[in-house]
């Protein structure tokens, strides 16, 4: 992929998303991949899913 390119991705997420740092056991992040996948999800939109669902629970 081209510098540009890359450099102009970085500039829209930096603008368009908030970052959190996530921290688990060692191990644990490939345990909770695999079950993300096992849904057909990536672990940032499997997370995202379940921060959501618990927030309209209230």
């Amino acid at each position: 992929m081209p510098k540009s390119a890359t450099t102009a991705k970085n500039k829209y997420n930096a603008k368009a998303y908030d970052r959190i740092a996530l921290q688990v056991k060692k191990g644990q992040r490939d345990v909770i991949r695999a079950h993300a996948e096992s849904k057909g999800m990536s672990l940032n939109g499997y997370i995202n899913k379940l921060i959501e669902e618990d927030m309209k629970q209230g």
